[in-house]
């Protein structure tokens, strides 16, 4: 009789174990201690509710893979879990006693993690959702297939170099744009990176001329970016850049720029259906660390392994909005180069530069990057390039510095880089930088809103589009008294403008895409009066032409007298005005300011309540987890 029971025993221990996790599921979402979200906590419920599980720890690995993709990993790095804890997860320290102490190990026996369709991944200690880990895996093969690829050497390379960089000599720096042009133009991957003004685009329209030049046919060649923004920016500057090019080799290049989304033929979302076909020769991609996981999966799904990919951007940026840091993780080992002595010796043939200080021991993906030094649009006196410097360094004593050093805004200030701190005035001094950083576009907006004024033409909407992204508001956070909802109200009511509804001169930004309209995420327009009422005038592709819309189809937009800094990536201003809120918040980091800077070409205002905010932003760096990271290392280290 009591061997009998046994069996029952060992059943009602088995349930109570699975109580107890399924309790523990439910502790972490009554406490509210935790910034763990209702999809946090769902996620590990339905797993738990699937194929219960005995190990409470289990619910937590669950809920903490959950947690940081919601934060922009693409995985739960348990390594990185066990020796930071709390910090790695974005958590205050006192909470660091809810983690269990042998969360890690439970890793190893997680039955939601075993079988080839399982809804999570464990590699190589880390711990992933399926769908991160797929995209990471399309992304390794794709890169680790172009690189296989046979390096192309036409024998007239060199002399097509030197007809695009005519009296390019070797100096105490290598002319980085012709490194990368040669090696853009022997292999099929390559990334090139580099800070503002280091001179990007111009290495794409070069780019571009030179395999045009090795090619007897005209190639079939596509310029994207991710926002229409910044597709619109890319198409100016190539088109600009393309009329400094010797009269023989621009024939065939491409000037107008797409949405990756376009290009991708990404509707609904990512996954709903399969990456296109694209018959194309070459793809060039800007402003590539906006690119999240999937995204770049579904890119490089689509461009074909026999065509040429290059992807261009900071990767000292900000990182994408949603999930991963591809562009940041691929390069980086750029700034130490790890050229091997082949490839040494034929940069040194090909583009007589000598790239020897920056030799050594790097993986093929190593040999196709690039990272541009020499900033044409800050020199080394350019006091917005020393802020950009200090801030990517995280060298908060010299940061002090500067910010002690920058005079106090005024309308006749004429230093580069000034400052708005800490006073009882501070919002009044905002609306009259605002003032004054708008005034040409403020005099346009009363002269059209004047009785019995004339309608706008598209003239004067395009000059009016050009006065108004002359400066620009840039804030670290959404909401608060520091954030972009309440400057929009504040700003809106300083400059005369109505708190809500359609007006001549309302500023609006597109926050999603709307592939009916042709506008995308991140577009800008302006309320304007026409002859048939009030119309919003966006940028064409074609820089000299406007694209009219009807406010009333326009459902998906908001006033952007001030924008997020994410919002401004790809963007530039002439004068930006950088807001830092009056306490820290986990997106102040060191690339956010990085970001925000250097969307400033002539002029910077530092708006700082509380000059502790901005130290301990400089030291705070984001790093997101995930397997690319060491593809500049060792990618035969991480096979499946």
């Amino acid at each position: 009789m009591l061997a009998s029971s046994e069996p029952m025993q060992a059943t009602l221990l088995m349930q109570d174990k699975e109580l107890c996790a399924s309790a523990q599921i439910d502790a972490l979402g009554a406490s509210h201690a935790l910034p763990l979200t209702t999809l946090d906590l769902s996620l590990a419920r339905f797993l738990q509710e699937a194929q219960p599980s005995v190990d409470a720890r289990h619910a937590w690995l669950a809920a903490l893979v959950s947690h940081q993709f919601g934060r922009g990993h693409a995985c739960l790095d348990l390594a990185v879990l066990t020796h930071h804890g709390v910090a790695y997860l974005g958590w205050e320290a006192r909470l660091q006693a809810q983690l269990p102490a042998d969360l890690t190990p439970a890793a190893a026996s997680l039955p939601w993690a075993q079988g080839d369709a399982s809804p999570l991944v464990l590699q190589q200690g880390r711990l992933y959702l399926r769908r991160n880990w797929q995209a990471e895996q399309t992304i390794r093969v794709s890169i680790r297939a172009r690189l296989a690829q046979p390096y192309a050497t036409p024998g007239t390379l060199a002399q097509a170099l030197d007809q695009l960089f005519p009296g390019s000599e070797p100096a105490t720096q290598p002319d980085w744009q012709k490194v990368a042009c040669a090696l853009a133009a022997r292999g099929r991957f390559t990334l090139i990176t580099g800070g503002p003004g280091t001179g990007k685009t111009t290495t794409v329209v070069r780019l571009l001329a030179l395999l045009q030049s090795q090619s007897a046919a005209p190639l079939h060649m596509a310029l994207a970016a991710p926002t229409g923004k910044a597709a619109a920016r890319l198409g100016e500057s190539i088109t600009r850049a393309v009329q400094q090019l010797p009269a023989a080799m621009q024939a065939h290049l491409p000037t107008q720029a797409q949405t990756l989304h376009k290009l991708l033929q990404v509707r609904a979302s990512v996954q709903a259906t399969p990456p296109p076909a694209l018959a194309l020769d070459v793809v060039v991609v800007d402003e590539a660390s906006m690119i999240d996981l999937e995204l770049m999966a579904r890119l490089l799904a689509a461009v074909p392994v026999s065509a040429r990919l290059i992807l261009l951007g900071d990767k000292d940026q900000l990182a994408s909005v949603e999930a991963g840091a591809v562009m940041g993780q691929l390069c980086a080992g750029a700034p130490a180069g790890g050229y091997r002595a082949d490839s040494v010796q034929w940069l040194a043939a090909t583009t007589g530069q000598d790239v020897s200080a920056w030799a050594g021991s790097g993986t093929e993906l190593a040999q196709q990057t690039v990272m541009l030094r020499r900033s044409h649009r800050f020199a080394a006196a350019s006091t917005i390039g020393q802020w950009a410097s200090a801030v990517n360094a995280g060298d908060r004593a010299a940061v002090a510095d500067l910010l002690e050093a920058a005079p106090a805004w005024s309308a006749s200030q004429t230093a580069s880089v000034t400052r708005i701190t800490a006073s009882a005035q501070m919002h009044t001094s905002l609306t009259a930088l605002a003032r004054h950083g708008w005034q040409q576009w403020l005099e346009q907006m009363a002269a059209m809103s004047a009785p019995h004024a004339a309608p706008c033409s598209d003239a004067q909407a395009l000059e009016a589009l050009r006065a108004f992204g002359q400066f620009q508001v840039l804030c670290a956070l959404r909401e608060g008294p520091w954030g972009v909802l309440a400057l929009n109200r504040t700003l809106a009511h300083a400059l005369g403008f109505a708190a809500e509804g359609w007006y001549v001169g309302r500023p609006v930004m597109v926050t999603r895409n709307d592939y009916n309209l042709g506008l995308m995420n991140g577009d800008v327009g302006l309320c304007l009066p026409t002859e048939r009422g009030l119309r919003v005038a966006f940028a064409a592709a074609d820089p000299t032409q406007v694209r009219w819309v009807l406010p009333s189809r326009l459902d998906a937009v908001e006033t952007v007298l001030a924008m997020t800094v994410h919002k401004s990536q790809g963007s530039e201003f002439d004068h930006v005005a950088l807001v830092l809120p009056d306490r820290a918040a986990p997106v102040l980091t060191r690339e956010l300011l990085y970001t925000g800077i250097t969307r400033a070409k002539t002029s910077l205002t530092l708006v700082v309540p509380q000059a502790g905010v901005l130290r301990q932003a400089v030291a705070q760096k984001v790093w997101r987890s995930g397997g690319l990271a060491a593809l500049p290392g060792n990618m035969a280290d991480h096979e499946n």
